[in-house]
């Protein structure tokens, strides 16, 4: 009975819960802390440090281990599917209608490409106020961004390697340079024993390094291994998926316009973010030789997998993790990384995709107005540039 109550409550937020994962874990404390109190407020917040320190998706990891404690593994899978439903099935349906970018010069899709344009950059100014404090975090950033710009031209086959090349490199810096006290660990009870732990997080392993060796295969084990590799460097936000996820569908298996015209739908559906996933696989299924529904459930399941997996398998060796010194300063050096890796990527494909000239620059900057200085959510905020581009682009 718990499994049930567990999936409906997830199913309405999946349904409601706009604004992306800041706000998402505002609802949950609603639901789960003040309106049923399934958790205390300090547990719920050790949920939410363990789902910030690991990578992947931070508001559904949480809601992986909130299922978790109510209902067990089945109460964990209940949750997960309640949420993620919703928003994963509207964007498989639109990558499987612009599936091959025949709907590419549209003028809805370049609405919502400008209106992404401004999400980035709206993503790219909060990112760097909150990971980017003091010098060696903005020389880290700002190393990273121009490394991976330039990357491309000395080496074209980088892709992802070489995202994973410079985020390795920016853990070691911080490593060595951004130590400070410990944070202190509290025990938080879950139903995961260590060795149930330990097997979870053998298993993340093992299936990355299996995927990796299946992709050369290509169709469908190439798209489980893109997605499954994003899914496991996200740090930070999940705004960071973008620049992980377009080395491996740019241009290979998407047209720049089809790419960024899906992340920005993504920012207008409710439910997490990754379920831009969704929507890729789908639209790249034509090219690995796939039906849209199926690129859509690996696109979906590989990008969630990692992260369920580290996030349950880490819960029971939390506190001794969270209390080392050296974890958190590499954790520093990375997310301010990533915040290079966004800035890059906000760039190309983001803005190169996007801006043809400047009645598209002056439609970015007014949607980066409404979003900061208005204050509109991004799931206003780009469903009416889709209208605004339709109106005045013709369809």
């Amino acid at each position: 009975m718990h499994v049930l109550e567990v999936f409906t409550v997830f199913l309405r937020l999946g349904l409601s819960s706009f604004g992306g994962p800041v706000a998402h874990l505002g609802f949950f404390r609603a639901e789960f802390v003040e309106r049923r109190a399934w958790l205390s407020d300090a547990e719920y917040a050790e949920l939410v440090a363990v789902a910030n320190f690991l990578p992947g998706p931070s508001s559904s990891q949480v809601g992986l281990a909130v299922g978790l404690r109510r209902a067990g593994w089945a109460g964990a899978g209940a949750a997960w599917l309640g949420f993620t439903l919703p928003s994963a099935l509207l964007m498989a349906l639109l990558g499987g209608t612009l599936a091959g970018g025949a709907a590419d010069g549209a003028g809805w899709v370049q609405g919502v490409k400008l209106a992404a344009v401004a999400v980035v950059a709206q993503a790219v100014a909060g990112m760097w106020g909150a990971l980017v404090t003091d010098r060696v975090r903005a020389g880290l950033a700002l190393g990273a961004a121009a490394a991976l710009l330039v990357l491309p031209a000395w080496w074209p086959g980088a892709g992802g390697w070489g995202t994973l090349g410079v985020l390795g490199l920016c853990a070691v810096i911080g490593w060595r340079t951004l130590r400070g006290p410990a944070a202190e660990g509290r025990a938080l009870r879950v139903p995961v024993s260590r060795r149930a732990g330990g097997a979870l997080l053998a298993l993340c392993a093992a299936l990355a390094v299996t995927l990796a060796g299946l992709s050369v295969l290509g169709g469908g084990w190439a798209l489980l291994w893109a997605t499954f590799r994003a899914g496991a460097l996200v740090f930070g936000g999940g705004h960071v998926v973008l620049p992980l996820l377009e080395s491996a569908f740019v241009p290979g298996l998407l047209a720049d316009g089809v790419f960024v015209a899906g992340y920005g739908a993504a920012n207008a559906m409710p439910g997490p973010l990754f379920t831009f996933a969704s929507y890729l696989g789908a639209a790249a299924a034509p090219a690995l030789g796939l039906g849209a529904g199926v690129g859509a459930l690996l696109g979906t399941l590989g990008i969630f997998l990692p992260g369920a997996l580290l996030m349950l398998g880490a819960l029971p060796f939390w506190s001794a993790l969270s209390g080392r010194t050296e974890a958190r300063a590499a954790l520093a050096g990375v997310n301010a990384g990533v915040v290079g890796l966004l800035l890059a990527a906000l760039y190309t494909p983001v803005f190169t995709g996007a801006v043809r000239g400047p009645a598209d620059l002056a439609g970015v900057l007014l949607a980066y107005a409404a979003l900061t200085a208005g204050r509109v959510p991004a799931w206003v905020v780009v469903p009416l540039c889709a209208a605004l581009g339709w109106l005045l682009g013709g369809g």
